[in-house]
């Protein structure tokens, strides 16, 4: 792996940890945006790597936004459009990713934190985590997907209230509005995040990747058009191994052994 400045990843078996390590509250300047970037390119090109964990380093934050002080250092109209899509091209990038993608936010996640775990394939959360979009209080609004993906998870009058008031919830609240799909104690989120990464790890490469390209895929369709994209990523599966090796496994009565072929 690459060495970078803000960024540690460790390889667990089949699993990266990607962790951002910007103290004190891992905000993202450019190099952190930089530096998250090349490692997502290394992560998604290593053959060897079936899952990825995003989290935060230290206990106050998942990432707590983007840097003010490179936001205040912004001079125009252009820079700034090239400034929010440079990040949102890294955003894209994990919800584009083949392989299943967690985010394990240890503790705050706002603005550019909150759009970062928005990406993520499936989030897990403290239950001292706080989100939000808090972008409104600086005079600008969410640039780095915050008005795209925001609605389409929680839904439009509630993410219009979110954005415009730009007052954080709680962990228990993101629960019951979808934005996590587990809430754990705070010491356990890594755990919980690694434990769920195995899971997903033993499952075919093959397998992970057609139904990430069909739900992902297919939010983008219409129900007609998402069906046969189904369609498509289920006829590639039939006469793969794993297809084989999963049908022989079920009819043997034993746990299939998948070789992602």
């Amino acid at each position: 792996m690459g060495e970078y400045t803000n960024v540690r990843v460790a390889l667990e078996d089949r699993v990266a940890i990607l962790t951002i390590d910007h103290p004190p509250v891992n905000a993202f300047n450019h190099a952190t945006l930089n530096d998250l970037d090349a490692a997502l390119d290394e992560l998604i090109a290593n053959d060897q790597v079936k899952v990825i964990i995003i989290t935060g380093a230290g206990e106050f934050a998942f990432v707590a936004g983007a840097d003010i002080n490179e936001i205040a250092a912004v001079k125009d109209a252009a820079e700034a459009r090239e400034f929010i899509l440079k990040g949102q091209g890294v955003f894209n990038k994990i919800e584009a990713c083949p392989k299943p993608v967690i985010a394990a936010i240890n503790a705050v996640a706002l603005g550019g934190g909150l759009e970062l775990a928005m990406a993520c394939h499936i989030r897990i959360l403290a239950d001292r985590a706080r989100l939000g979009q808090p972008e409104s209080n600086l005079g600008i609004i969410p640039g780095w997907g915050g008005t795209q993906r925001l609605p389409r998870i929680v839904g439009a009058a509630k993410a219009i209230e979110l954005i415009l008031t730009g007052d954080p919830i709680n962990a228990q609240e993101a629960y019951r509005l979808g934005l996590a799909n587990k809430v754990v104690p705070a010491g356990q989120v890594l755990a919980e995040a690694k434990g769920l990464a195995k899971k997903l790890a033993a499952k075919s490469r093959l397998t992970n990747e057609a139904a990430l390209e069909a739900i992902l895929g297919g939010l983008k369709l219409s129900l007609s058009e998402g069906l046969r994209l189904e369609a498509d990523q289920f006829g590639k599966l039939i006469g793969s191994h794993d297809t084989q090796e999963g049908v022989s496994a079920f009819l043997q009565k034993r746990q299939p052994r998948f070789t992602d072929n």
